[in-house]
């Protein structure tokens, strides 16, 4: 009778407790109601240590979990899964599948709400042999049919980059919903196989905001950016309503394709849904703003930031150079600096290059230099690709030159064509000579380098010169890349190619092109005649 009297009172205790627990609000409460347990001598409950773990998932204070684990000898499966989740939750994968193992190890069977944050977990490491191997005793156990466990083994060999073995799966699944299909679609996208997720997003029966922004995001990272807006576009026609993520990932190709309009009702349409809140939104919208030429307007969008981190500080410190605005640029820097965010290495580029175009040379030197003293920065290519031009427009053409022959890095096309245009600015044919012969080296087949170097020799009057390059030009198989333009109609971009007479549209275009110039021409006869007289 005394054994049942202790029984029933352990377990009177063990619901006592649960109910303080179950109010428990922070991990300092939590703490104490542990050393009451102690003192009870109820630290190996698996039932109160798996509602403390759970506590501590809630927090993140996944070392006290742990520590709560190891008081219990006989762990049960709840306390397995608990502790499992909250490892999973903070990404440490590898004691996930190690506390896995050990489960197996003492007899203790995994179950449905197991196998989700193991494969999870399987899937993070990027590990297809362990994933496979965690597949196999999802399979031998008979919990496979469970469609949330097949979406996570999909999951799991797609982050793997086991996208046949993630097909095999997707094949085999007894239910498929969207999160199915999304997680192919992630898979192929991922890999940069967007004809293939072109084929599955069109046969989706269902597909999500997810879908569309996955499709965006594909495009937009391939670089094909008329399929990306053409995607943004059928996904409002669809009725489906983006989100922010959905804006940003369109953003980009706003900026590559200076489709100004989209981008303006891009920001209309965050403004309206309360989306600028977003920080990186905000930033994409500065980037969009500066690079289509409305410096104002990215000026607007970054005053108007609740909350501004270093790509903001940098994006528009950036924007502001490249629109001749240095001392704007330099002005904002400095308001920078009174602030807790730090200056990284993009924010410099954005400086020098501010310093550049006006010809600081003491202050960008200045700058320069403060990247390692003040901030603990080393400089990269970029920047000494800056410094030179810096010095090239300052008229230091020596410098610019000893600059270049000491840099801790081979030099890049960049840097020796940012010479080559300062010997041409300042006559120095000698120089020039010398940054295009390594120019040719990098760039043999740049058709561009060599008109550059005919047009110096051409500002000089030395047409022996520019003879010389024109020879070398026919005497090589080059060809210059066409030229490339858009333009926004009705929310629409075109794209026209140089030579490329494919679109329907190209007779017009043509014809108009020819009444252009048939009427410049007639115009410059006009002016001589008028001239004569």
């Amino acid at each position: 009778m005394e054994t049942s009297s202790n029984v029933l009172s352990l377990k009177t205790l063990e619901n006592m407790f649960m109910t303080i627990l179950h109010n428990c609000k922070n991990m300092g409460t939590l703490k104490k109601i542990h050393a009451q347990i102690i003192k009870f001598s109820l630290s190996e409950s698996s039932y109160l240590v798996t509602k403390m773990v759970n506590i501590c998932d809630q927090h993140e204070q996944v070392g006290y979990a742990k520590l709560l684990f190891k008081e219990v000898s006989e762990p049960n499966i709840y306390l397995y899964n608990a502790v499992i989740r909250a490892h999973t939750h903070r990404h440490l994968n590898l004691f996930s599948v190690f506390l896995y193992k050990q489960m197996l190890k003492e007899a203790v069977f995994p179950d449905n709400f197991t196998y989700p944050f193991v494969i999870r977990s399987c899937g993070e490491l990027c590990n297809l042999h362990l994933s496979k191997q965690v597949h196999g005793h999802v399979f031998k156990s008979g919990v496979q049919s469970n469609t949330v466990i097949e979406n996570s083994l999909l999951d799991m060999y797609l982050k793997c980059d086991g996208i046949d073995d993630g097909h095999k799966m997707f094949d085999e699944m007894t239910h498929r919903d969207v999160i199915s299909c999304n997680s192919l679609l992630y898979g192929h996208i991922k890999l940069g196989h967007m004809k293939k997720a072109r084929q599955l997003f069109e046969e989706m029966p269902e597909k999500s905001i997810v879908s569309w922004t996955a499709m965006i995001s594909g495009y937009t990272r391939t670089g094909r950016n008329t399929d990306a807006l053409q995607i943004f576009h059928m996904m409002q026609q669809a009725g489906v309503k983006p989100d922010w993520i959905s804006l940003l990932s369109v953003l980009p190709v706003c900026t590559q394709l200076g489709a100004l309009e989209l981008g303006k009702w891009i920001h209309f349409y965050a403004e309206k849904n309360g989306f600028l809140q977003r920080t990186s939104l905000c930033n994409a919208l500065i980037e969009m703003y500066a690079k289509s030429g409305n410096i104002d307007q990215a000026l607007q969008v970054f005053d108007n930031m609740l909350e501004r981190d270093v790509i903001s500080w940098s994006t528009m410190v950036g924007g502001l150079a490249n629109h001749g605005k240095a001392h704007e640029a330099i002005q904002l820097f400095q308001e920078m600096q009174k602030t807790t965010t730090k200056p990284n290495e993009i924010t410099f580029v954005g400086l020098l290059s501010a310093c550049a175009h006006v010809g600081f040379l003491d202050v960008g030197l200045r700058y320069f230099n403060s990247m390692t003293i003040d901030y603990n920065i080393q400089p990269g290519i970029e920047h000494y690709g800056c410094l030179v031009d810096l010095l090239g427009r300052s008229g230091c053409l020596n410098q610019a030159f000893e600059l270049i022959a000491t840099l801790p890095m081979k030099p890049d096309s960049a840097i020796w064509g940012s010479l080559l245009s300062s010997c041409r600015i300042k006559g120095n044919a000698a120089m020039a000579a010398i940054a295009m012969e390594h120019l040719l080296e990098l760039e043999p087949e740049d058709v561009g380098n060599y008109v550059l170097l005919s047009n110096m020799y051409a500002d000089l009057g030395r047409w022996d010169g520019v003879s010389r390059v024109r020879k070398l030009i026919r005497g090589k198989i080059m060809s210059k890349k066409p030229g490339c333009s858009a333009i926004e109609v009705d929310n629409v971009v075109e794209e026209f190619v140089s030579g490329d007479e494919s679109k329907p549209f190209s007779g017009g275009v043509y014809s108009m092109l020819w009444l252009l110039a048939l009427h410049q021409t007639t115009s410059e006869i006009v002016a001589v005649d008028m001239f004569d007289r």
